[in-house]
């Protein structure tokens, strides 16, 4: 706890002793959950005196308790002990006021970390590939919308002003929207995100940024949920709305987050290189992936909406295949020599918990390294794959994940068990909504 305290000394020397802090962690969703904290009861905070219920870990996507977790009520609701993660403190530069966040993790008694936390399940991940004397580097991709703001929650989203049609790449697109992409740029600077590029999407208002890599796995976790609730409040100070929910619009691409992974030994060489063509391990890392893609596909499509992503004609992969310098793939080799070399997975929708998606990433490359299995043949840009296609169906991601021992051992009996739980009680409440559609189709006349 010395070195939260020593963070908020120094954040208290440059910007003041802030109004509040905002403690929070991410659930199985990556919704951010937690407290206000007033500046001047820091004290609870450093000594660890705040408490939250331990299913706040876990609820559904509406925020409400899913009893067959076994966590929330059905057990007495018991609380865990609120950690501030070191290297977390930052200002929110957005918001009126001297206004702190800082992340926090959950604990027992014990100091443990709860095994509902998905940044501590990515964090066991690393720590399987540390035993082995590698290191992941890795990076990610995240688009995003941003529509016009809605005065009902059901209404559809619409394009701000100016933006209506395609901009893809278009510097326009970027003159256009200069001040709110401007402050976003600024935000993530003032929050330590390390942006690389930003760039205009293919969608009318639609945006993507890179971020740099690096061998802080949970960094670069941290920084892709940081960067999406970054956006969420810098956008709504404009009376707009910012989305990452995968397909906002039937007609225009959805949003992807991309990600890539290199592995590096414990003498800073990427174990992934070769001379010429794909190296041994390299290929395991993408047969791995593979092998294990459908079984975890609810971890990168885990919502009702992610499976528009998976139609005939979209822009997202549909198939598990791969290949060089190919980005109709699901899993494309960017480059197969030098520090450079790494494979970048393509199947992951914007609306993703990072922390499950790497863990899932990681652990499908930690199969193939040590299962070894075969690697399929590469697709080649006018190969049409023989593969069946990823499901669009979210209750076949939901029971594959929940018969997959390789899921099971990537995220831990509990996490599986509780995650699992979630996903069916969410498509028990959604599958039964009738949507606008079916009346319109239908009533009338049949």
């Amino acid at each position: 706890m010395t070195n939260f305290k020593s963070e908020y000394d120094a954040f208290c020397a440059a910007f003041g002793v802030p109004d509040r802090i905002e403690a929070m962690l991410f659930d199985a969703n990556a919704i951010p959950r937690g407290k206000w904290v007033p500046g001047k009861d820091v004290g609870k905070l450093i000594k660890g005196g705040l408490r939250m219920p331990e299913a706040a870990y876990a609820p559904n996507i509406f925020g409400e308790e899913v009893d067959a977790t076994g966590l929330g009520s059905v057990k007495g609701d018991p609380d865990g002990h609120l950690v501030p993660i070191p290297g977390t403190l930052k200002p929110v530069p957005w918001l009126e006021g001297n206004v702190a966040q800082v992340m926090i993790e959950m604990t027992d008694p014990a100091g443990a970390t709860s095994a509902l936390s998905p940044r501590g399940i990515l964090a066991d991940m690393v720590a399987r590939f540390a035993k082995l004397g590698l290191r992941p580097v890795v990076a990610t991709e995240l688009e995003f919308y941003i529509c016009r703001a809605r005065e009902d929650s059901e209404e559809a989203p619409e394009p701000p002003v100016g933006l209506g049609r395609a901009r893809n790449y278009e510097m326009g697109a970027l003159v256009r929207s200069e001040e709110i992409l401007a402050e976003i740029m600024s935000a993530s600077q003032a929050q330590g995100l390390p942006t690389d590029a930003l760039t205009a999407e293919y969608g009318p208002g639609q945006f993507e940024v890179n971020f740099n890599h690096t061998d802080d796995v949970l960094f670069a976790a941290n920084t892709a949920v940081l960067f999406r609730k970054l956006v969420s409040g810098v956008v709504h100070q404009h009376d707009l709305e910012a989305t990452f929910m995968a397909k906002p619009y039937a007609d225009h691409p959805g949003n992807g987050m991309h990600v890539h992974v290199s592995l590096i030994d414990e003498a800073g060489n990427n174990v992934l290189s070769a001379d010429k063509g794909v190296s041994e391990n390299l290929g395991l890392a993408v047969a791995g992936v593979l092998a294990t893609m459908r079984e975890l596909h609810l971890v990168f499509a885990p919502h009702l909406n992610s499976f528009r992503r998976f139609q005939p004609g979209s822009f997202a992969p549909t198939s598990p295949d791969w290949g060089v310098d190919h980005r109709g793939v699901a899993i494309r080799l960017p480059d197969t020599r030098g520090p450079a070399a790494r494979l970048e997975h393509r199947i992951s929708g914007a609306d993703v918990n990072p922390y499950l998606v790497l863990t899932a990433i990681l652990g499908g490359i930690l199969y193939g390294l040590e299962k070894k299995p075969d690697l399929p043949l590469q697709l080649g840009p006018k190969d049409i794959s023989a593969k069946a296609p990823l499901t669009h169906d979210w209750i076949a991601a939901i029971n594959g994940f929940a018969a997959s021992e390789a899921a099971k051992d990537i995220f831990g009996p509990t996490f599986h068990h509780v995650f699992t739980e979630i996903k069916r009680d969410e498509a028990a409440i959604l599958t039964r909504i009738i949507p606008p559609a079916e009346y319109r189709a239908y009533l009338s006349r049949l």
